[in-house]
């Protein structure tokens, strides 16, 4: 498993945004990275999730940044 922002984000994805993300610069990775962790750090919703299934939070995490870019 990948320990960089990153890695962990784009893990995090499904497949087809995965390589949607994994296709830009480095440094809009590293950006979308960021708001995904400030996303699992300030969303409660996501703590409750996170004890009950980590890789579930992560992947809800990055949904909401990407929809977020999207909108």
């Amino acid at each position: 498993m990948p320990t960089d922002p990153v890695g962990r984000f784009l893990a995090a994805l499904d497949p087809q945004h995965r390589e949607a993300v994994g296709g830009k610069p480095h440094q809009e990775q590293e950006r979308l990275a960021a708001a995904w962790e400030r996303e699992l750090e300030a969303d409660d919703a996501l703590d409750t999730l996170d004890e009950l299934s980590p890789p579930a939070a992560e992947a809800e995490a990055a949904r909401r940044v990407l929809e977020r870019e999207t909108d």
